[in-house]
């Protein structure tokens, strides 16, 4: 009878471990809980941060009248055109500078830090307005935009997105998933903010409720690392260790070959 008790017990302390690892497993977990919150979502648009790299594009009816607006860089080959200045090269780009600031052509330095490309637009559009009759088109596009993701993942690396808005799932996504060894609710987030002040967050990507966090839709520079479990830790350590320990045995047994050979060169003379 003790026998058939220790049993059902150690068959009900697998089935308990089996469950509980299961639940750290799958993404967005409770998810009825997270619909029925209700929470307002802001959409979300990227801001400009000191070091991003813009692309900022001045358009008119009579194209002659924003050509002093739109720097072009020309290749050594463009110099000899005859058509120099009529759409051959490359649209300068402009790097903001630490003090959020850009040197535009004409307009001088403007202050973009903080601000969303629709509201750079909008504040290039009220100043061009002192020198040209109509209402230009302006366009501005982040032309760096990348996230790094890091960690126990498929396929690590830096990635650029074109459209200027990722959320943390896409990320991981792009990184070829979670390995099954990457812990999905100890997920770090590193951000460095406008002032240059970096802070790490941590994701649980279980809990169905991180579409509501501030954080799940990333900015430019964002870097994701996720965390390896305890299984996956020790087993590095130990085949860490486990080449030193042969690294040291066969420079040891080297040396003692070493040693042996010219015990017998020296016997032998």
């Amino acid at each position: 009878m003790k026998y058939i008790l220790n049993f059902f017990t150690l068959c009900a302390l697998i089935i308990l471990t089996a469950c509980s690892s299961y639940n750290k497993v799958p993404y967005l977990q409770d998810h009825e809980y997270a619909n029925s919150l209700n929470e307002h979502v802001i959409l979300y648009d990227a801001k400009i941060m000191p070091k991003d790299i813009l692309t900022i594009t001045v358009n008119t009816s009579d194209p002659k009248t924003s050509v002093p607006f739109n720097l072009i860089v020309y290749k050594a080959t463009d110099l000899t055109s005859d058509n120099l200045g009529y759409g051959q090269g490359a649209l300068q780009q402009y790097l903001v500078n630490n003090d959020g600031t850009i040197d535009f052509p004409v307009l001088g330095k403007l202050n973009v830090l903080g601000l969303t490309k629709t509201e750079c637009e909008d504040m290039i559009k009220s100043r061009l307005g002192l020198y040209i009759k109509e209402t230009p088109i302006v366009t501005v596009r982040m032309s760096d935009f990348k996230i790094t993701v890091l960690g126990e993942v498929n396929k690590a690396g830096q990635f650029t997105i074109s459209k200027e808005k990722i959320n943390i799932f896409e990320a991981i996504a792009l990184a070829g998933d979670l390995t099954v060894y990457g812990l999905r609710d100890n997920v770090k987030l590193l951000r460095e903010d406008e002032s240059g002040k970096r802070h790490i967050y941590t994701l649980d990507l279980t809990d169905a409720t991180i579409i509501y966090n501030p954080l799940y839709q990333l900015q430019q520079n964002d870097i994701i690392y996720v965390t390896p479990n305890k299984v996956k830790a020790k087993n590095t350590y130990y085949n860490a260790n486990t080449s030193i320990w042969f690294t040291s045995i066969s420079l040891i047994t080297s040396l003692c070959s070493l040693g042996l050979l010219a015990w017998n060169i020296f016997k032998n003379d």
